[in-house]
Parts: C-alpha cells; sequence; structure tokens
C-alpha cells in the first residue's frame, strides 16, 4: 500500500542558527518538497529521517528577503523596458539572487497609458527557481499622485481621477491581473472609492508622492490603505501641528484589525541616521525595508534611464540628470539590512525581519513566505555575522552560491 506521505528526499540542515518565532536558535531546518518540515511530525508520525544531510558551520539562516519596490537593476528599468520585458525581468529575478532577495515587486513608475499597456501585460506573477526571485506581483507606483511631490515622476504624465474614479484607473492600467501594490496620493479626489476598489481585488494600497496630511492619510487608512511608500520621501515633513503621513506610525485612528506597514529606504543616502532611529523607535513592527533601486544598480557611474528620465549616478547616489533630485537608490537589499541594524541600532532578528517578515505581511502571503515556520516554502539564505548573504536557497535548493557554504555529511 502507498505511503500516505512524500517519498522526495528529505533534507537536514545541521549546525546552523535559525531566525524562528522572533528569535535566533540553534536548530535543525528539514525540507523537503521545496517546504519547511515539522522535525516532531516527521520523526513520530512518519519514523522518516535525513535522506540528505548538510553541515551549515554555524551560519545564521534567515528567511529569503522580499522586496516591494524595485524600479529594476543591473540596466533594466522596467518603466522603460517595453521591446524585452520578458528578459529584462529574467535579468534581474537572476541577479537579485546574489544579495539574498527570493522574491520581489517590480515597480513601474507613472507612465503613459501606451506604456502600460505594453508592460503590464507581460509581468506575471512567478515562482522562483534557480533562473531568479519569484515575482510577487507588480507595484505601481503612480500616475495618481501630487506634481508637487513628484520626485522622479515625470510631471506631465500624472494624473488626477475625473467623475468616474475608479474607470480611471482601469483606463490608464487596463490590466490589473498581475498587480500587488498601487501607491497613490490620498488627497485626491476620489481616492476612497479607487482605494476601496483596490482592496475589493487584494491590491495592497499604500499612500506616497503625496502633499497629504495625517487625516488625508488616516481616511485612506479606514477604507484599506496599509503601506506607505517611501517614509519621509516625497511627502509634506513632519510639523508638530501636523505631522503628516509619517503620523500614522503612531495614529490613534488605524482602524482595528489594521496594521500599518511603511517603506524605509535604509541606503544611507535617502533617509538620515536620526530618521531611521525615530521610525523604527515609534512603530518597530511596521517598517518594510525597500531598495527603490533603479536600473544603475550593479551598474558603473555615469547616466542611465528610468522612465522618460535621465538619471546620473555618483558614488552611491542618483540624481536627475543636472539637478539635486534623487532618482532612487543604488542599493542592494543586503547593504539596505546591513545599514539599517548598524543606523537604528536595532537587534538582528529586526532588521531581517525588516526584509522578510514585514513584506509577507503587508502582501498577506506570511502563510507562505517570510518565515522559516513548518509548513512555508524553504525560501532562504546564509548569513554570517555581519549580515553578508553567502548563500541562497529557493523551494530548498542552492540557486546561488558566494562560496562553499556548507558540506554533504
Amino acid at each position: 500500500m502507498p505511503s500516505k506521505y512524500s517519498q522526495s528526499p528529505i533534507i537536514q540542515f545541521r549546525d546552523c542558527r535559525l531566525l524562528y518565532k522572533h528569535e535566533i536558535v540553534r536548530e535543525d531546518l528539514w525540507v523537503r518538497d521545496g517546504i519547511i518540515l515539522d522535525p516532531e511530525k516527521l520523526f513520530y508520525e512518519e519514523k522518516a529521517y535525513a535522506d540528505i544531510q548538510y553541515n551549515c558551520n554555524g551560519r545564521l539562516i534567515a528567511p529569503g528577503f522580499i522586496d516591494v519596490q524595485i524600479n529594476g537593476c543591473f540596466g533594466v528599468d522596467f518603466s522603460s523596458n517595453t521591446e524585452n520585458v520578458e528578459a529584462g525581468l529574467q535579468k534581474v529575478a537572476q541577479g537579485l539572487l546574489e544579495h539574498g532577495v527570493t522574491s520581489f515587486c517590480p515597480t513601474v513608475i507613472t507612465s503613459s497609458q501606451e506604456i502600460y499597456k505594453k508592460i503590464l501585460p507581460k509581468i506575471k506573477k512567478t515562482i522562483g527557481s534557480k533562473k531568479g526571485a519569484g515575482i510577487l506581483g507588480v507595484h505601481l507606483e503612480g500616475p495618481f499622485i501630487s506634481k508637487e511631490k513628484n520626485g522622479a515622476h515625470p510631471v506631465n504624465l500624472i494624473k488626477s481621477y475625473d467623475q468616474n474614479g475608479f474607470q480611471d484607473v482601469l483606463n490608464i492600467y487596463q490590466n490589473l491581473e498581475d498587480v500587488a501594490i498601487v501607491t497613490l496620493a490620498p488627497e485626491l479626489s476620489k481616492s476612497a472609492d479607487v482605494i476601496r476598489e483596490l482592496r475589493k481585488r487584494n491590491i495592497v494600497v499604500s499612500v506616497g508622492h503625496s502633499m497629504g496630511n495625517l487625516s488625508d492619510a488616516e481616511t485612506a487608512t479606514t477604507h484599506g490603505s496599509t503601506f506607505i511608500t517611501h517614509l519621509f520621501n516625497a511627502m509634506l515633513p513632519f510639523h508638530h501641528r501636523d505631522p503628516g503621513i509619517v503620523g500614522l506610525l503612531t495614529s490613534s485612528k488605524i482602524p482595528e484589525n489594521s496594521r500599518i506597514f511603511y517603506g524605509m529606504i535604509s541606503d544611507g543616502i535617502h533617509t538620515h541616521p536620526a530618521a531611521l532611529r525615530i521610525a523604527h523607535r515609534a512603530h518597530p513592527d511596521g517598517i518594510v525595508l525597500i531598495t527603490d533601486a533603479m536600473a544603475a544598480m550593479g551598474l558603473s557611474p555615469g547616466c542611465h534611464n528610468l522612465g522618460s528620465q535621465v538619471v546620473e549616478i555618483n558614488g552611491n547616489s542618483a540624481h536627475l540628470a543636472g539637478t539635486t533630485t534623487l532618482a532612487g537608490s543604488i542599493a542592494t537589499m543586503q547593504k539596505c539590512v546591513k545599514h539599517f541594524k548598524l543606523a537604528s541600532g536595532c537587534s538582528t532578528v529586526e532588521a531581517l525581519e525588516g526584509a522578510s517578515l514585514h513584506p509577507a505581511q503587508l502582501l498577506e502571503i506570511e502563510q507562505r513566505k517570510g518565515t522559516l515556520d513548518y509548513n512555508t516554502d524553504a525560501d532562504f539564505v546564509f548569513l554570517d555575522d555581519d549580515l553578508n548573504v553567502h548563500a541562497t536557497y529557493i523551494a530548498g535548493e542552492l540557486v546561488w552560491p558566494r562560496q562553499t557554504s556548507h558540506s554533504m555529511a
């Protein structure tokens, strides 16, 4: 009689430290069929043991990083690459493995209706593999944002809603099937209706690129918004009489059973260390580390395209050519995690959860991603004590090795 249990090989990662249940513990990690196993059930119910063992030599194993805002990298810009969308996505997905990213949301900034029509149907959700990190859905940043807080977004393409509200969204994007996040300015007329309609489709709504005050942001949360796009950047500065969108971090008007998350570009340029510390201490469970990386990440200094704009790379920063306006970062997620820990003074656990657990919770996929809990996807990274990535795994399979990070026992 065939067994009710899978006959696939059981893999045991031993002599390792795991980020498990908000702690770093000395435990082994067990994997089969790309899923993390409960060893007690394995031993006592199946009477099974490991088919393959790996010695991890004391390495820290953490959930794979999830980047929910990345405009491109390695020469690929998601907002302008209209002719070779699939090839560009593949190049980015493959390159991100080196930096510990196992899942990401390709981000398309404010663009024309024609660009959305060409690009969006070609960005599909995917399962990660040796070919690259998985795609969790598109992050549409704009065009329904504030012209006064456009940042690197082309002002001439920014839109407001007319009397149709959500129909305007459909007319512009045309395809919402594989969209995970939409960033909009909450002060725009009809935004409440738009937020409600997006949430009906299980799309996360983020407030950002906005002149909105705290009341505007709080109203957005009552209709379903749960995210803030790159906190402190492209929004009104904190003021003691009206803290603006930043005030959501400590607002008493967040709906019951709701939680606010906020993206943070922890690249050492976009956000001062003191601001990182303020945000973290005000709302540590909401931080979502993002790279906001653009096409020049991983490339040499010089001029590169970001949508319809030209961006100049100099050192560790990216600006709109000929201006002092930041145009996105060129930092990797690995660097963002390391900088956040150093600058904020947070624990290793908090830094790693900001790049794994919290983005998974934001996207409401924490039952599959973002943890090393039993029965979740075996997407994880091997790290040293300085949080350098030494190996990346997807579904329990080694997809990028810096060097030999473990040995077969």
